[in-house]
């Protein structure tokens, strides 16, 4: 029988993955943004968040999969703060229009809602599948998992997302 994991060597498990986990959480960044500058700032944080975190007296699990969690907060963070930057007061209310994209959005924010329901490993095959266009091979790398436990990972997590996603969506 083994000892439950010691939470308090966090802080050492993440600065051993740190060489391992950079150029995976960078990677993340670069290809959402485009701009070099933006996704080192945005690579920064997320390091700096999550040794906070390792930090925590129940520290969560460190690993790569879950610095990607902490890295798609940062990036939701980072396009808000953009957001209310560049919103500008609107003079008049637009005509309402069929084809507004409110559906859409209105789809996207359930879906987001049905997403942070998941466990953790649920969100992030998921997220990389689906948001960020991966391959499942490159799934299973990022995640540290073979192919086959990988797509069986996916088909676990499609079928809790279903099941929690309401019938026929919201359209």
């Amino acid at each position: 029988m083994s000892a439950p994991p010691d939470h308090t060597d966090a802080p050492r498990r993440l600065l051993e993955l740190y060489d391992d986990a950079l150029p995976v959480v960078y990677g993340y960044f670069i290809r959402r943004c485009g701009d070099r500058a933006t996704a080192e700032d945005l690579t920064s944080e997320t390091f700096l968040a999550a040794v906070d975190a390792a930090r925590r007296t129940q520290p969560p699990p460190v690993a790569v999969p879950w610095l990607l969690g902490v890295a798609r907060h940062k990036l939701a963070d980072h396009y808000r703060r953009r957001a209310d930057r560049s919103s500008v007061p609107m003079a008049d209310i637009p005509e309402p229009d069929a084809n507004d994209g409110w559906d859409a959005q209105l789809d996207r924010l359930v879906a987001e809602s049905v997403l942070a329901r998941l466990p953790e490993a649920h969100r992030t095959v998921l997220a990389l599948r689906y948001m960020d266009d991966c391959s499942v091979p490159e799934c299973a790398e990022l995640i540290g998992r073979t192919v086959h436990a990988t797509e069986a990972l996916l088909v676990r997590a499609r079928r809790a997302f279903r099941k929690h996603y309401p019938e026929g969506g919201v359209s």
